[in-house]
């Protein structure tokens, strides 16, 4: 169009940045944003909105803070959504939340009504920092200025609870949704049965997937790992290994995290045959375990005498791959020699 002399109008400019972002091609969009710029294009608020979203997408707070401060002089009013956008990227880095408090607070001052999106996001900022005191402010601020909390304000909240190891609070939270009638879904359970789990709590886990299955929820990757987990740390390995089947057969894979906990349970319960089959069956899946896991693992080998149960592990794909020689030999207790293995592999 420009070597006809033509230029796009915003609204096909818009077109192409919206879909450089679909592409999660930040980089591109914003090169196009500048040549905007050059032909003197003005850019609307959309095109702003965008422009946030790509520096954001980056990581570039700092970049993004400008574009805010400067869409006034562009002839830019600035949205709620444009506010959100950049406290999402406070909250997103998980640093301090401070600065994305200090965004509503100015937004407020512009005449702006923080929406059950900008209160979400704080409060998942301030979760993941572990400041759940100061979460507990935002959602009542939220409740007084009439925006009502939702399942993720309510989730992220569980979750916050859960990872500091409180979960009569997070059983709290789950009373108060019930009351309050907001929809439960996968996410609530699941972060109600990992904290549960952590604490070998099974029985009150059971209780949980009932109310689960009345809701006509479907279990998923994480509720299968979270059970694990539980299984686990009751020792309970066979049980573990069950699900571990059984979330297989539904159609889900079991990450790292999964195998390495059952075939740990596996070798702390002295059953060496299931440690060596789940080892096998990850291996076939080309996962790889690391140092600890394969210490662990071949520790408990050497000192059963059953390194022959092994030896199969050799033949498989990836066997030679993922486990040094030195294990089958008895060296990797030699601690130089396996750190330059480790270095070598990696």
């Amino acid at each position: 169009m420009r070597a006809h002399g033509l230029l796009p109008r915003v609204v096909s400019c818009n077109v192409f940045i919206s879909a450089a972002l679909g592409l999660r091609r930040p980089e591109i969009a914003l090169s196009f944003f500048r040549e905007m710029r050059r032909c003197r294009i003005s850019p609307n608020i959309y095109t702003a909105n965008m422009v946030l979203r790509a520096f954001c997408d980056l990581g570039r707070t700092a970049d993004a803070a400008e574009v805010l401060d400067k869409m006034p002089e562009w002839g830019v009013g600035r949205t709620t959504v444009s506010f959100n956008t950049l406290i999402a990227a406070y909250c997103r880095d998980g640093v301090d939340a401070g600065p994305a408090l200090q965004l509503k607070m100015k937004m407020e001052q512009e005449g702006l009504v923080p929406d059950v999106v900008t209160y979400d996001t704080i409060i998942h900022g301030l979760c993941k920092e572990g400041r759940m005191g100061k979460a507990n402010q935002v959602l009542s601020e939220m409740r007084v200025k009439g925006v009502m909390p939702n399942t993720v304000t309510y989730n992220t909240l569980i979750h916050g609870y859960v990872a500091l190891g409180d979960n009569a609070m997070a059983g709290r939270v789950h009373e108060e949704m019930v009351k309050n009638r907001v929809e439960l879904d996968i996410v609530t359970f699941n972060a109600l049965i990992l904290g549960l789990c952590n604490e070998g709590k099974m029985k009150k886990v059971e209780h949980l997937l009932r109310e689960l299955d009345r809701a006509k929820l479907e279990p998923n990757a994480s509720t299968f790992s979270a059970l694990i987990v539980g299984w686990c740390k009751m020792q309970n390995s066979e049980r573990a290994l069950q699900l571990l089947n059984v979330m297989k057969k539904s159609g889900f894979h079991p990450n790292y995290t999964t195998y390495k906990m059952v075939i740990s349970s596996f070798c702390k319960n002295k059953d060496l045959e299931g440690a060596v089959d789940v080892m096998g069956d990850m291996l076939g899946r080309c996962i790889a375990p690391d140092k600890a896991l394969l210490n662990e693992f071949f520790d408990g080998l050497w000192k059963a005498k059953k390194l022959h149960l092994a030896e199969n592990l050799r033949s498989l794909n990836n066997g030679l791959k993922f486990i040094p020689d030195v294990y089958y030999t008895g060296d990797y207790r030699n601690k130089d020699e396996l750190e330059m293995l480790w270095a070598v592999a990696n």
